[in-house]
């Protein structure tokens, strides 16, 4: 007895389902098949086949065309429109000899045709054939399913990655522009008293308009923090000589915002002493509201250029299959992983006028995403991390090179390879780059390639131009 009858599941014998509105064909059949060492479910229509197989999955079906309320040729119509079914190997069993019902039935899908009355041995063979190549199918399909599963993970492994380091770039400026808010909720009160005393103190228009261009003639852009130290010491005395109002609170404000001496001299040249401190607290509050808006400004435009990066290396707004601009991909994947390359310097060396590539551009994302976090890990927080492109005839070339360790002899001819890793224990997935080996190979037909010793590691990729 043949001992190859693996089922459906993998472990136990075939099911095969017989259907025949002859009895006498049916056992007959069926007895072949179980002497064969496989399971037998009967039906004697087809309605019955139907929900035979709608109930439980089956290996294989015999079926006969000529039946009565639905034949053969119906019952294969519905299997091939069944997605859950369609893959079921049907084998005909009919005494019907035509040559164009044959045709038909195999043109609906059946494998396979034996005539009536049917020779054991040759039912031996169709079925184990048949039986056979649908196990290669399952093996093929739990194979892709495997691989979808590992990509997935992979992709869910990226994307965890880049939320930490997107999170961590949006603390920053977010947490800038929340402390400038606060301050300018404060400074905002200093301002509104120190404007309410200096129109009470009747300074006509003219003067009033002198007093606000006061810092632009003795604002000191270049200073440094030692010189705005120094700065906030002599204006601390020269207020302090005068009996200013506040002066410990005002000396820093003014120094902060970039006046010196000179231009506390000039308003004590036009204003009389009380006015002055009342006219030098506008002054310093004034520019202080003017700096913090600056700083809120900045974190906001920080912030907006993070997300403009993020939509760009998603590519949210556009087709998976386009014209790619890989320059913008990589700047925008280098924007992404900021977090994992502080402390690294990224060099350029972008060949002009790069044609962009057909490709999938979040795939494409991907990869950079693998290569350059590879790099970056390898960096350590240190070193330099080198991006080039050039075009080689009808394709471009991208380089991304490190100054780092290297990969070991041990490993670099299987850094492609599922769960090969130079990462400590937990550190990785060992998908990343096996990930990148398949959308450059497989989806856009290139090939990389990677050069390793200690110092210098290169991984090379070549893109077809068009797909």
């Amino acid at each position: 007895m043949n001992t190859d009858t693996t089922g459906t599941d993998g472990t136990g014998p075939s099911r095969v389902l017989v259907v025949d509105d002859d009895r006498l064909n049916r056992m007959l059949l069926a007895g072949g098949v179980r002497a064969q060492g496989h399971e037998v479910t009967e039906a004697a229509d087809g309605h019955a086949a139907l929900a035979r197989l709608r109930e439980q999955p089956h290996d294989a079906v015999l079926l006969d065309i000529v039946m009565p309320g639905m034949d053969g040729f119906e019952v294969l119509a519905q299997l091939r429109a069944d997605v859950a079914l369609r893959a079921t190997p049907v084998i005909v069993v009919s005494a019907v000899e035509d040559m164009a019902s044959v045709v038909r039935a195999i043109e609906m899908g059946a494998v396979d045709y034996l005539p009536k009355p049917f020779d054991p041995v040759l039912l031996r063979a169709r079925l184990q054939q048949s039986l056979q190549q649908k196990r290669l199918r399952d093996l093929e399909q739990a194979y892709l399913g495997q691989e979808l599963t590992l990509r997935q993970n992979e992709r869910l492994a990226t994307l965890g990655r880049l939320a930490a380091g997107v999170a961590h770039e949006l603390n920053n400026p977010a947490a800038a522009a929340s402390r400038s808010v606060h301050q300018l909720a404060e400074n905002v009160d200093h301002l509104l008293d120190a404007a309410r005393d200096l129109f009470a103190t009747g300074l006509d228009h003219d003067v009033l308009s002198w007093v606000g261009e006061v810092r632009t003639r003795h604002v000191d852009p270049g200073r440094t923090a030692l010189d705005v130290a120094d700065e906030e010491d002599a204006l601390a005395g020269w207020l302090g000589r005068t009996g200013a109002e506040g002066a410990d609170d005002l000396a820093p404000v003014l120094a902060e915002q970039g006046l010196t001496t000179a231009a506390v001299t000039e308003c004590a040249t036009r204003l009389r002493e009380r006015e002055v401190a009342v006219a030098l607290r506008w002054i310093g509050h004034s520019e202080h509201t003017r700096s913090l808006l600056g700083e809120v400004h900045d974190a906001v435009a920080r912030i907006s250029g993070i997300v403009e990066a993020l939509k760009g290396y998603t590519h949210l707004d556009r087709a998976p299959d386009q014209l790619v601009d890989v320059h913008a991909g990589l700047d925008d994947t280098v924007a992404v992983l900021a977090a994992a390359l502080q402390g690294v310097t990224v060099t350029r060396s972008y060949e002009p006028d790069l044609p962009a590539v057909a490709a999938n551009g979040p795939e494409l994302n991907q990869l950079w995403t693998h290569l350059i976090a590879n790099a970056a890990d390898a960096l350590g927080g240190t070193g330099t991390l080198g991006l080039e492109t050039a075009r080689d005839g009808d394709r471009i070339t991208v380089a991304v090179t490190d100054d780092g360790p290297g990969i070991p002899d041990a490993v670099r001819d299987r850094v492609f390879d599922p769960f090969v890793s130079t990462k400590p224990p937990g550190a990785g997935t060992g998908l990343g780059l096996t990930v990148a080996h398949r959308i450059v190979t497989e989806s856009h037909g290139g090939r990389i390639e990677v050069a390793s010793v200690p110092g210098s590691t290169r991984f090379t990729v070549h893109l077809p131009i068009t797909r």
